[in-house]
């Protein structure tokens, strides 16, 4: 396959500057190499922004640390976000905003970068992190908002790298990304654009379930390398998922280079490629395909 011509759109990644970089503690940064395979390495915003020029990318970037963080203090990183998205349009699509739902301010910052943003914003819900599931009633006001407002939402599925190997898993419970709460919602909001992110093992076919029986659920698979997906996921990418799985890369812990390489090797058609690295996200997200 020739991955110079193909489009790529990456449903979530998040950033390589220092600024930005997702692993903050000595504890994150040193379990990046057991848990990604990979290892800290800043580099600049012309740096990055060049890398996803190279790789034919457009991305929507998540800066993930921001979402225990009070809102007085979260505004500045959000500012460098939207100010990087203007800069770079070409490759940085838009940010999912990952932040506290339980500040009384919380909405509003909603609201002021939906507004103040020359790009896509998204809302982004991280149960294990967050301490409450997706289903949980206090983020109703944010789901109401999105679903009136036509703003996609991202829930988090699955085994997530945040907390592995750490003393206690760093407080990330695993059964509050069960994917039975995104059902939940899927249920309760029927016109919210909801996308469930990351391979949801060890509830896969549970994921799968909900893809299949609810129109308003798609799939990005930030996270994982592709030969570590279950064999139910890799049998129905081709198939009853088609049109509704999208590429999440996940840079800088992953690199595309390694990415592309693993997908290739699952052995799909170019026709499920495109699908997969572009046509489902710009059918997501209404573009012309161009």
């Amino acid at each position: 396959m020739d991955w110079s011509k193909m489009r790529v759109f990456d449903l979530h990644s998040h950033w390589g500057t220092q600024k930005g970089y997702r692993l903050r503690t000595d504890d994150e940064l040193a379990q990046q190499h057991n848990t990604w395979r990979s290892t800290a390495k800043y580099v600049s915003e012309q740096e990055m922004a060049d890398y996803f020029r190279r790789h034919n990318t457009r991305v929507i970037l998540d800066l993930g640390f921001t979402k225990s963080m009070k809102i007085a203090d979260v505004r500045e990183f959000h500012d460098y976000a939207l100010d990087f998205q203007r800069q770079h349009s070409d490759v940085v699509f838009g940010n999912w905003l990952n932040i506290d739902p339980r500040q009384n301010e919380a909405l509003d910052e909603l609201k002021r970068c939906s507004a103040g943003s020359k790009g896509f914003i998204g809302f982004m819900i991280s149960g294990g992190s967050l301490g409450a599931p997706a289903s949980d009633p206090v983020l109703d006001p944010f789901y109401e908002l999105c679903q009136e407002r036509n703003i996609p939402v991202l829930i988090l599925a699955g085994y997530t790298g945040s907390g592995a190997g750490i003393r206690g898993g760093g407080g990330v419970r695993l059964h509050l990304c069960h994917p039975m709460h995104i059902d939940d919602v899927a249920v309760r909001y029927p016109d919210l654009r909801i996308i469930a992110g990351r391979p949801a093992w060890p509830w896969q076919d549970d994921m799968i379930a909900v893809l299949l029986h609810k129109p308003n659920v798609w799939y990005e698979l930030h996270g994982w390398s592709p030969k570590h997906y279950t064999d139910s996921l890799k049998y129905d990418i081709p198939r009853r998922l088609k049109d509704k799985v999208m590429f999440g890369g996940d840079y800088p812990l992953f690199q595309y280079e390694r990415l592309f390489a693993d997908w290739e090797a699952l052995g799909y058609t170019q026709e499920i490629m495109e699908k997969v690295m572009h046509r489902n996200a710009e059918k997501f997200f209404g573009l012309s395909g161009s």
